[in-house]
């Protein structure tokens, strides 16, 4: 599961040296703090000349019967589930973050990050609702680093994957089946819990 991320200053200098063009609309957003679902966040996406481009989307879809949101997607399953048909199949795009928030079964806040500091690659898709672009992030088991955690996380990709998953529909598939990099936790002394 994820429910909320982060974009810092550093992240944001970074993503725009991966794509070839910022959207107009970028530069008059915030774009770097926590996002939540139905807020705005950039997104890297193909354009029409099959170069990456960086622009703006909202997180999640309309809930059923336009009740709530529908911010994640699992791996497991996005093949088969007919609202996730579209966006999947032609309209893949790569989530960049800092890092992602999780909280555990005591409700103490976890940041996960990339051991090496380096952006996150998240997987996800976008559709169109109600003339906006809106996406979701994939989902998948997690890996030794997030299990203690919780069961779910964010599918991860490597920078060097970023073409292939927004163009290459065979490869697309396969990386719904990778494991992602193990990540580093973080979680604020004041919220460790000290009986463990």
């Amino acid at each position: 599961m994820c429910g909320r991320f982060y974009i810092d200053e550093e992240t944001y200098l970074d993503i725009r040296n991966v794509v070839s063009e910022v959207d107009a609309s970028l530069k008059r957003m915030h774009v770097t703090g926590d996002i939540h679902p139905t807020e705005t966040a950039p997104v890297i996406v193909s354009n029409d000349f099959k170069n990456l481009q960086l622009c703006s989307k909202a997180w999640g879809y309309p809930g059923w019967q336009k009740k709530g949101v529908i911010f994640n997607a699992r791996v497991e399953s996005v093949m088969e589930k007919r609202m996730f048909q579209n966006g999947i199949h032609y309209h893949r795009a790569v989530i960049p973050a800092a890092g992602f928030y999780e909280w555990s079964r005591q409700k103490e806040k976890n940041t996960f990050y990339r051991k090496d500091g380096k952006p996150l690659y998240l997987a996800g898709f976008y559709d169109r609702f109600d003339k906006e672009d809106r996406f979701v992030i994939l989902t998948t088991v997690a890996n030794a680093s997030m299990r203690p955690v919780h069961d779910r996380m964010p599918l991860v990709l490597e920078k060097d994957q970023i073409r292939s998953w927004l163009w290459e529909e065979k490869q697309a598939q396969g990386m719904l089946r990778q494991i992602p990099v193990l990540l580093e936790r973080y979680v604020p002394y004041e919220q460790q819990n000290l009986f463990e």
